[in-house]
């Protein structure tokens, strides 16, 4: 498809599409906030990705183990 023939919601997805490639970071802060806005765990676990989860994991068992430590 030429760039004349894109319909307005193949650009969208796109745009969509670069914007996640060049900013992961970002990707995972709007996951972060659709969690926020609809309120559930899966939504959260469906929209980071296996990375992204995997990332949450690690930070939710360091943050743990450091409060542990400072409540003992």
């Amino acid at each position: 498809m030429s760039e004349d023939k894109e319909t307005p919601e193949r650009r969208r997805e796109r745009l969509k599409h670069e914007e996640v490639k060049r900013n992961p970071t970002g990707n995972m802060n709007d996951a972060f906030n659709r969690n926020n806005e609809a309120g559930n765990l899966s939504g959260l676990a469906g929209s980071l990705g296996w990375k992204g989860l995997g990332i949450l994991i690690t930070v939710l068992i360091i943050g743990f183990i450091v409060v542990s430590l400072f409540l003992k």
